[in-house]
Protein backbone atom coordinates (compact mmCIF):
# COMPACT_ATOMS: atom_id res chain seq x y z
CA UNK A 1 0.00 0.00 0.00
CA UNK A 2 1.43 3.34 -1.06
CA UNK A 3 0.40 6.32 1.08
CA UNK A 4 1.05 9.92 0.05
CA UNK A 5 1.56 12.93 2.29
CA UNK A 6 -1.63 14.28 0.68
CA UNK A 7 -3.55 11.25 1.93
CA UNK A 8 -2.67 12.18 5.50
CA UNK A 9 -3.18 15.94 5.12
CA UNK A 10 -6.52 16.61 3.48
CA UNK A 11 -8.54 19.82 3.47
CA UNK A 12 -11.98 19.06 4.86
CA UNK A 13 -14.60 20.17 7.34
CA UNK A 14 -15.22 19.55 11.02
CA UNK A 15 -15.86 18.07 13.38
CA UNK A 16 -14.51 14.59 12.55
CA UNK A 17 -12.44 13.02 9.81
CA UNK A 18 -13.82 9.52 10.40
CA UNK A 19 -17.39 10.61 11.21
CA UNK A 20 -17.80 13.67 8.95
CA UNK A 21 -15.19 13.75 6.19
CA UNK A 22 -15.21 9.97 5.58
CA UNK A 23 -19.01 9.59 5.39
CA UNK A 24 -19.33 12.59 3.08
CA UNK A 25 -16.67 11.12 0.79
CA UNK A 26 -18.38 7.70 0.91
CA UNK A 27 -21.74 9.17 -0.06
CA UNK A 28 -20.15 11.21 -2.85
CA UNK A 29 -18.43 8.05 -4.14
CA UNK A 30 -21.79 6.26 -4.05
CA UNK A 31 -23.34 9.05 -6.11
CA UNK A 32 -20.44 8.82 -8.54
CA UNK A 33 -21.14 5.11 -8.97
CA UNK A 34 -24.80 5.88 -9.72
CA UNK A 35 -23.74 8.48 -12.26
CA UNK A 36 -21.33 6.09 -14.00
CA UNK A 37 -24.06 3.45 -14.24
CA UNK A 38 -26.55 6.07 -15.50
CA UNK A 39 -28.80 5.31 -12.55
CA UNK A 40 -29.43 8.79 -11.17
CA UNK A 41 -32.71 9.45 -12.96
CA UNK A 42 -34.41 6.14 -12.00
CA UNK A 43 -33.79 6.64 -8.24
CA UNK A 44 -37.05 6.89 -6.30
CA UNK A 45 -35.80 6.58 -2.73
CA UNK A 46 -32.50 6.60 -0.82
CA UNK A 47 -31.61 4.97 2.47
CA UNK A 48 -28.64 5.67 4.74
CA UNK A 49 -27.78 3.07 7.40
CA UNK A 50 -25.19 4.01 10.03
CA UNK A 51 -23.60 1.28 12.16
CA UNK A 52 -21.34 1.00 15.19
CA UNK A 53 -19.47 4.14 16.15
CA UNK A 54 -21.01 6.10 13.27
CA UNK A 55 -24.38 5.39 14.86
CA UNK A 56 -23.30 5.85 18.49
CA UNK A 57 -21.74 9.30 18.07
CA UNK A 58 -22.86 10.14 14.55
CA UNK A 59 -25.30 12.88 15.52
CA UNK A 60 -22.72 14.73 17.63
CA UNK A 61 -20.12 14.32 14.90
CA UNK A 62 -22.45 15.44 12.10
CA UNK A 63 -22.35 12.06 10.33
CA UNK A 64 -26.00 12.25 9.34
CA UNK A 65 -25.61 15.69 7.79
CA UNK A 66 -22.33 14.79 6.10
CA UNK A 67 -23.75 11.67 4.48
CA UNK A 68 -26.73 13.59 3.13
CA UNK A 69 -24.48 16.36 1.80
CA UNK A 70 -22.41 13.70 0.04
CA UNK A 71 -25.56 12.34 -1.58
CA UNK A 72 -26.20 15.86 -2.83
CA UNK A 73 -22.84 15.68 -4.61
CA UNK A 74 -20.70 17.61 -2.13
CA UNK A 75 -17.08 16.77 -1.23
CA UNK A 76 -15.39 17.78 2.05
CA UNK A 77 -12.68 19.88 0.40
CA UNK A 78 -15.15 21.81 -1.76
CA UNK A 79 -18.25 22.10 0.38
CA UNK A 80 -18.94 25.48 1.98
CA UNK A 81 -19.30 24.69 5.71
CA UNK A 82 -21.65 27.65 6.20
CA UNK A 83 -24.09 26.24 3.64
CA UNK A 84 -24.63 22.88 5.34
CA UNK A 85 -27.04 23.98 8.09
CA UNK A 86 -29.45 25.91 5.85
CA UNK A 87 -29.46 23.21 3.18
CA UNK A 88 -30.19 20.46 5.70
CA UNK A 89 -33.02 22.48 7.24
CA UNK A 90 -34.50 23.09 3.81
CA UNK A 91 -34.29 19.37 3.02
CA UNK A 92 -36.07 18.46 6.25
CA UNK A 93 -38.80 21.02 5.63
CA UNK A 94 -39.39 20.03 1.99
CA UNK A 95 -38.79 16.29 2.34
CA UNK A 96 -36.75 16.17 -0.85
CA UNK A 97 -33.06 15.58 -1.54
CA UNK A 98 -31.34 16.89 -4.66
CA UNK A 99 -29.32 13.80 -5.61
CA UNK A 100 -25.96 14.80 -7.14
CA UNK A 101 -27.29 18.34 -7.10
CA UNK A 102 -29.66 17.66 -9.98
CA UNK A 103 -32.21 14.88 -9.36
CA UNK A 104 -34.99 15.54 -6.84
CA UNK A 105 -35.71 12.45 -4.69
CA UNK A 106 -38.11 12.11 -1.73
CA UNK A 107 -36.20 11.89 1.55
CA UNK A 108 -37.79 11.42 4.97
CA UNK A 109 -35.15 12.16 7.64
CA UNK A 110 -36.72 9.79 10.19
CA UNK A 111 -37.47 6.95 7.77
CA UNK A 112 -34.51 7.08 5.40
CA UNK A 113 -31.65 7.77 7.82
CA UNK A 114 -31.21 4.89 10.27
CA UNK A 115 -28.98 4.73 13.36
CA UNK A 116 -28.37 1.04 14.02
CA UNK A 117 -26.64 -0.45 17.08
CA UNK A 118 -25.33 -3.37 15.05
CA UNK A 119 -21.58 -3.54 14.41
CA UNK A 120 -20.31 -4.77 11.07
CA UNK A 121 -17.29 -7.08 11.30
CA UNK A 122 -14.70 -5.16 9.29
CA UNK A 123 -14.55 -1.80 11.12
CA UNK A 124 -16.59 0.10 13.75
CA UNK A 125 -17.23 3.01 11.35
CA UNK A 126 -19.60 1.45 8.84
CA UNK A 127 -22.40 2.78 6.66
CA UNK A 128 -24.59 1.24 3.97
CA UNK A 129 -26.15 3.33 1.19
CA UNK A 130 -29.05 2.02 -0.88
CA UNK A 131 -30.69 3.52 -3.96
CA UNK A 132 -34.16 2.15 -4.74
CA UNK A 133 -35.93 2.31 -8.07
CA UNK A 134 -39.67 2.04 -8.49
CA UNK A 135 -39.61 -1.75 -8.12
CA UNK A 136 -36.17 -2.89 -6.97
CA UNK A 137 -32.81 -1.90 -5.52
CA UNK A 138 -30.74 -0.12 -8.16
CA UNK A 139 -27.46 -0.02 -6.29
CA UNK A 140 -26.14 -0.53 -2.77
CA UNK A 141 -22.72 -0.52 -1.16
CA UNK A 142 -21.24 -0.57 2.31
CA UNK A 143 -18.41 1.79 3.18
CA UNK A 144 -16.00 1.87 6.08
CA UNK A 145 -14.50 5.13 7.30
CA UNK A 146 -11.20 3.88 8.65
CA UNK A 147 -9.78 7.12 10.05
CA UNK A 148 -8.33 10.34 8.71
CA UNK A 149 -10.99 10.55 6.00
CA UNK A 150 -9.83 7.28 4.40
CA UNK A 151 -12.72 5.22 3.00
CA UNK A 152 -12.88 1.64 1.71
CA UNK A 153 -15.94 -0.06 0.26
CA UNK A 154 -17.34 -3.55 0.69
CA UNK A 155 -15.27 -5.07 -2.11
CA UNK A 156 -12.01 -3.59 -0.83
CA UNK A 157 -12.77 -4.73 2.72
CA UNK A 158 -13.53 -8.27 1.57
CA UNK A 159 -10.31 -8.45 -0.43
CA UNK A 160 -8.25 -7.19 2.51
CA UNK A 161 -6.95 -4.31 0.40
CA UNK A 162 -7.25 -1.03 2.28
CA UNK A 163 -6.06 0.98 -0.66
CA UNK A 164 -6.01 0.53 -4.41
CA UNK A 165 -2.81 2.55 -4.81
CA UNK A 166 0.11 0.24 -5.41
CA UNK A 167 2.45 2.82 -6.93
CA UNK A 168 6.11 1.78 -7.00
CA UNK A 169 8.07 4.06 -4.68
CA UNK A 170 11.85 4.48 -4.94
CA UNK A 171 12.23 4.21 -1.16
CA UNK A 172 9.27 2.18 0.05
CA UNK A 173 9.26 1.43 3.78
CA UNK A 174 6.93 -0.40 6.14
CA UNK A 175 8.75 0.15 9.41
CA UNK A 176 10.84 2.82 11.10
CA UNK A 177 13.81 0.43 10.97
CA UNK A 178 13.47 0.23 7.19
CA UNK A 179 13.12 4.01 6.97
CA UNK A 180 16.28 4.60 8.98
CA UNK A 181 18.18 1.99 6.96
CA UNK A 182 17.18 3.64 3.68
CA UNK A 183 18.22 7.07 4.95
CA UNK A 184 21.62 5.76 6.05
CA UNK A 185 22.23 3.74 2.89
CA UNK A 186 21.39 6.59 0.52
CA UNK A 187 22.59 9.53 2.62
CA UNK A 188 19.13 11.09 2.82
CA UNK A 189 17.24 13.01 5.44
CA UNK A 190 13.70 11.77 6.10
CA UNK A 191 12.13 14.74 4.32
CA UNK A 192 14.38 14.15 1.28
CA UNK A 193 13.39 10.50 1.12
CA UNK A 194 9.71 11.39 1.40
CA UNK A 195 10.05 14.00 -1.35
CA UNK A 196 11.57 11.38 -3.65
CA UNK A 197 8.67 9.02 -2.92
CA UNK A 198 6.08 11.73 -3.55
CA UNK A 199 7.49 12.21 -7.04
CA UNK A 200 5.90 8.86 -7.92
CA UNK A 201 2.62 10.79 -8.08
CA UNK A 202 3.46 14.40 -8.97
CA UNK A 203 6.28 16.81 -9.82
CA UNK A 204 8.38 18.53 -7.16
CA UNK A 205 6.76 21.87 -7.97
CA UNK A 206 3.33 20.31 -7.51
CA UNK A 207 4.39 18.73 -4.22
CA UNK A 208 5.72 21.97 -2.81
CA UNK A 209 2.75 23.96 -4.06
CA UNK A 210 0.33 21.41 -2.64
CA UNK A 211 1.98 21.37 0.78
CA UNK A 212 2.00 25.17 0.93
CA UNK A 213 -1.70 25.08 0.09
CA UNK A 214 -2.18 22.73 3.04
CA UNK A 215 -0.19 25.13 5.22
CA UNK A 216 -2.30 28.07 4.08
CA UNK A 217 -5.47 26.13 4.97
CA UNK A 218 -4.00 25.48 8.42
CA UNK A 219 -3.21 29.19 8.81
CA UNK A 220 -6.69 30.17 7.68
CA UNK A 221 -8.18 27.76 10.20
CA UNK A 222 -6.14 29.34 13.01
CA UNK A 223 -7.11 32.84 11.87
CA UNK A 224 -10.79 31.91 11.80
CA UNK A 225 -10.49 30.34 15.22
CA UNK A 226 -8.92 33.52 16.61
CA UNK A 227 -11.77 35.68 15.29
CA UNK A 228 -14.81 33.66 16.27
CA UNK A 229 -16.36 33.88 19.72
CA UNK A 230 -19.45 32.53 21.43
CA UNK A 231 -20.69 29.05 22.30
CA UNK A 232 -19.81 25.93 20.35
CA UNK A 233 -22.80 24.05 18.86
CA UNK A 234 -24.04 20.75 20.23
CA UNK A 235 -25.64 21.52 23.56
CA UNK A 236 -22.72 21.29 25.98
CA UNK A 237 -22.51 25.09 26.13
CA UNK A 238 -18.72 25.02 25.74
CA UNK A 239 -17.42 28.57 25.20
CA UNK A 240 -14.76 29.42 22.65
CA UNK A 241 -11.59 30.61 24.37
CA UNK A 242 -9.08 31.25 21.59
CA UNK A 243 -10.17 34.79 20.68
CA UNK A 244 -9.99 36.01 24.27
CA UNK A 245 -6.66 34.28 24.90
CA UNK A 246 -5.31 35.87 21.73
CA UNK A 247 -6.24 39.34 22.96
CA UNK A 248 -4.59 38.64 26.31
CA UNK A 249 -1.36 37.49 24.69
CA UNK A 250 -1.26 40.50 22.40
CA UNK A 251 -1.57 42.77 25.41
CA UNK A 252 1.55 41.20 26.89
CA UNK A 253 3.60 42.40 23.94
CA UNK A 254 5.71 40.32 21.59
CA UNK A 255 6.86 37.21 23.48
CA UNK A 256 10.51 36.21 23.59
CA UNK A 257 10.74 32.46 23.18
CA UNK A 258 14.25 32.36 24.65
CA UNK A 259 13.50 34.39 27.72
CA UNK A 260 9.87 33.42 28.27
CA UNK A 261 9.17 29.74 27.78
CA UNK A 262 5.80 30.04 29.46
CA UNK A 263 4.74 32.75 27.03
CA UNK A 264 5.75 30.61 24.06
CA UNK A 265 3.79 27.69 25.49
CA UNK A 266 0.71 29.88 25.73
CA UNK A 267 0.98 30.65 22.02
CA UNK A 268 1.18 26.93 21.27
CA UNK A 269 -1.94 26.39 23.37
CA UNK A 270 -3.64 29.23 21.52
CA UNK A 271 -2.94 27.82 18.08
CA UNK A 272 -4.21 24.37 19.04
CA UNK A 273 -7.34 25.74 20.71
CA UNK A 274 -8.12 27.93 17.69
CA UNK A 275 -7.96 24.98 15.28
CA UNK A 276 -9.98 22.60 17.40
CA UNK A 277 -12.64 25.13 18.28
CA UNK A 278 -13.05 25.84 14.59
CA UNK A 279 -13.20 22.09 13.95
CA UNK A 280 -15.81 21.61 16.69
CA UNK A 281 -17.91 24.30 15.04
CA UNK A 282 -17.84 22.41 11.72
CA UNK A 283 -15.47 24.83 9.99
CA UNK A 284 -12.86 24.36 7.28
CA UNK A 285 -9.70 22.64 8.49
CA UNK A 286 -7.05 20.06 7.60
CA UNK A 287 -7.06 16.46 8.75
CA UNK A 288 -3.68 16.07 10.40
CA UNK A 289 -3.96 13.11 10.33
CA UNK A 290 -7.53 13.27 11.73
CA UNK A 291 -9.96 16.04 12.70
CA UNK A 292 -10.01 15.11 16.36
CA UNK A 293 -6.25 15.68 16.47
CA UNK A 294 -6.17 18.42 13.83
CA UNK A 295 -4.74 21.13 16.10
CA UNK A 296 -1.47 19.50 17.11
CA UNK A 297 0.58 19.68 13.91
CA UNK A 298 -0.61 23.20 12.96
CA UNK A 299 0.14 24.43 16.50
CA UNK A 300 3.69 23.08 16.46
CA UNK A 301 4.34 24.33 12.94
CA UNK A 302 2.94 27.77 13.83
CA UNK A 303 5.21 27.77 16.89
CA UNK A 304 8.27 27.12 14.73
CA UNK A 305 7.31 29.65 12.06
CA UNK A 306 6.46 32.36 14.62
CA UNK A 307 9.50 32.08 16.82
CA UNK A 308 12.21 31.24 14.28
CA UNK A 309 13.14 34.40 12.33
CA UNK A 310 14.89 32.29 9.68
CA UNK A 311 11.90 30.03 9.02
CA UNK A 312 10.88 29.67 5.38
CA UNK A 313 8.46 27.85 3.10
CA UNK A 314 11.11 25.17 2.63
CA UNK A 315 10.83 24.42 6.35
CA UNK A 316 7.06 24.00 6.00
CA UNK A 317 7.59 21.45 3.23
CA UNK A 318 10.25 19.53 5.17
CA UNK A 319 8.16 19.60 8.37
CA UNK A 320 5.07 18.15 6.69
CA UNK A 321 7.04 15.54 4.74
CA UNK A 322 8.82 14.26 7.86
CA UNK A 323 5.60 14.28 9.86
CA UNK A 324 3.90 12.28 7.12
CA UNK A 325 6.60 9.59 7.27
CA UNK A 326 5.60 8.87 10.86
CA UNK A 327 1.90 9.07 10.02
CA UNK A 328 2.40 6.46 7.31
CA UNK A 329 4.01 4.12 9.83
CA UNK A 330 1.17 4.59 12.31
CA UNK A 331 -1.46 3.96 9.66
CA UNK A 332 0.27 0.94 8.13
CA UNK A 333 1.14 -0.81 11.37
CA UNK A 334 -1.60 0.27 13.78
CA UNK A 335 -4.39 2.79 13.19
CA UNK A 336 -5.17 6.50 13.25
CA UNK A 337 -8.85 5.80 13.99
CA UNK A 338 -10.22 6.61 17.44
CA UNK A 339 -13.05 4.14 16.85
CA UNK A 340 -10.48 1.40 16.30
CA UNK A 341 -7.72 2.02 18.87
CA UNK A 342 -8.90 4.97 20.97
CA UNK A 343 -7.48 8.48 21.02
CA UNK A 344 -3.92 7.17 21.15
CA UNK A 345 -4.40 6.53 17.44
CA UNK A 346 -5.45 10.13 16.80
CA UNK A 347 -3.76 12.41 19.31
CA UNK A 348 -0.88 9.98 19.87
CA UNK A 349 -0.11 9.68 16.16
CA UNK A 350 -0.44 13.44 15.62
CA UNK A 351 1.86 14.15 18.57
CA UNK A 352 4.46 11.77 17.14
CA UNK A 353 4.13 13.32 13.70
CA UNK A 354 4.47 16.87 15.04
CA UNK A 355 7.52 15.91 17.11
CA UNK A 356 9.12 14.35 14.04
CA UNK A 357 8.39 17.36 11.85
CA UNK A 358 9.81 19.80 14.37
CA UNK A 359 12.90 17.69 14.94
CA UNK A 360 13.46 17.52 11.17
CA UNK A 361 13.45 21.29 10.64
CA UNK A 362 15.63 21.79 13.71
CA UNK A 363 18.34 19.70 12.05
CA UNK A 364 17.77 16.27 13.59
CA UNK A 365 19.43 13.19 12.21
CA UNK A 366 17.03 10.47 11.04
CA UNK A 367 17.73 8.64 14.30
CA UNK A 368 16.91 11.70 16.38
CA UNK A 369 13.74 12.29 14.38
CA UNK A 370 12.62 8.70 14.98
CA UNK A 371 13.40 9.16 18.69
CA UNK A 372 11.29 12.32 18.82
CA UNK A 373 8.34 10.48 17.27
CA UNK A 374 8.79 7.58 19.68
CA UNK A 375 8.72 9.88 22.71
CA UNK A 376 5.65 11.68 21.42
CA UNK A 377 3.70 8.46 20.84
CA UNK A 378 4.95 6.52 23.85
CA UNK A 379 3.49 9.01 26.28
CA UNK A 380 0.06 8.88 24.70
CA UNK A 381 -0.29 5.08 24.86
CA UNK A 382 -3.61 3.95 26.27
CA UNK A 383 -5.35 7.25 25.63
CA UNK A 384 -9.08 6.61 25.35
CA UNK A 385 -11.52 8.26 22.96
CA UNK A 386 -14.42 9.28 25.21
CA UNK A 387 -15.97 12.52 23.88
CA UNK A 388 -18.66 13.92 26.15
CA UNK A 389 -22.01 14.02 24.38
CA UNK A 390 -20.45 12.47 21.28
CA UNK A 391 -19.05 15.92 20.43
CA UNK A 392 -15.45 16.65 19.46
CA UNK A 393 -15.14 19.20 22.27
CA UNK A 394 -14.50 17.78 25.75
CA UNK A 395 -11.78 16.61 26.27
CA UNK A 396 -10.72 16.82 22.62
CA UNK A 397 -9.98 20.54 22.32
CA UNK A 398 -7.70 20.82 25.36
CA UNK A 399 -6.16 17.43 24.57
CA UNK A 400 -4.74 18.89 21.35
CA UNK A 401 -3.10 21.77 23.21
CA UNK A 402 -1.50 19.42 25.73
CA UNK A 403 -0.22 17.11 22.99
CA UNK A 404 1.22 20.01 20.97
CA UNK A 405 3.34 21.09 23.93
CA UNK A 406 4.30 17.45 24.49
CA UNK A 407 5.44 17.17 20.87
CA UNK A 408 7.76 20.16 21.25
CA UNK A 409 9.22 18.68 24.42
CA UNK A 410 9.70 15.33 22.66
CA UNK A 411 11.65 17.00 19.85
CA UNK A 412 13.81 18.92 22.31
CA UNK A 413 14.61 15.77 24.30
CA UNK A 414 15.49 13.83 21.16
CA UNK A 415 17.78 16.59 19.88
CA UNK A 416 19.73 16.43 23.14
CA UNK A 417 20.46 12.77 22.46
CA UNK A 418 22.24 10.86 19.72
CA UNK A 419 19.21 9.05 18.34
CA UNK A 420 19.84 5.87 20.31
CA UNK A 421 17.15 4.89 22.77
CA UNK A 422 15.75 1.92 24.63
CA UNK A 423 12.42 1.34 22.87
CA UNK A 424 12.05 1.82 19.13
CA UNK A 425 9.24 3.65 17.37
CA UNK A 426 8.24 0.36 15.74
CA UNK A 427 7.71 -1.25 19.13
CA UNK A 428 5.65 1.69 20.37
CA UNK A 429 3.44 1.58 17.27
CA UNK A 430 2.90 -2.16 17.74
CA UNK A 431 2.07 -1.51 21.38
CA UNK A 432 -0.50 1.09 20.32
CA UNK A 433 -2.06 -1.48 18.01
CA UNK A 434 -2.16 -4.17 20.71
CA UNK A 435 -3.43 -1.76 23.36
CA UNK A 436 -6.21 -0.70 21.02
CA UNK A 437 -7.18 -4.32 20.44
CA UNK A 438 -7.39 -4.88 24.22
CA UNK A 439 -9.29 -1.65 24.86
CA UNK A 440 -12.99 -2.01 25.62
CA UNK A 441 -15.27 -0.67 22.90
CA UNK A 442 -16.85 1.82 25.30
CA UNK A 443 -13.55 3.74 25.28
CA UNK A 444 -13.33 3.87 21.49
CA UNK A 445 -15.41 6.80 20.21
CA UNK A 446 -18.76 5.42 21.33
CA UNK A 447 -19.26 7.90 24.22
CA UNK A 448 -20.29 4.99 26.46
CA UNK A 449 -17.41 5.12 28.93
CA UNK A 450 -14.75 7.30 30.54
CA UNK A 451 -15.29 11.04 30.63
CA UNK A 452 -18.29 10.70 28.34
CA UNK A 453 -20.35 9.22 31.18
CA UNK A 454 -18.77 11.16 34.04
CA UNK A 455 -20.93 14.26 33.65
CA UNK A 456 -23.58 14.32 36.38
CA UNK A 457 -26.87 15.93 35.41
CA UNK A 458 -28.25 18.25 38.10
Amino acid sequence: MAISVFDLFKIGIGPSSSHTVGPMRAAALFVGALRERQLLEPVRRLEVRLYGSLSATGIGHGTDRAAVMGLMGEWPDRCDPASIGPRIEALKAEGRLLLDGCVSVPFDWQRDLLLLEENLPYHPNAMTLIAFGSEAVLHRNTYYSIGGGFVVDEEQAASGSLDQDHSALPYDFNSAAELLSLCERHGLRVSELMLANEKAWRSEDEIRSGLLTIWQAMRDCVDNGLREEGILPGGLEVPRRAARLHRNLQELGKPNVIGSTLSAMEWVNLFALAVNEENAAGGRMVTAPTNGAAGIIPAVLHYYMKFNPDASDNDVVDFLLAAAAVGILCKKNASISGAEVGCQGEVGSACAMAAAGLAEVLGATPGQMENAAEIGLEHNLGLTCDPVGGLVQVPCIERNAIAAVKAINAAQMALRGDGKHFISLDRVIRTMRDTGADMHDKYKETSRGGLAVSVIEC
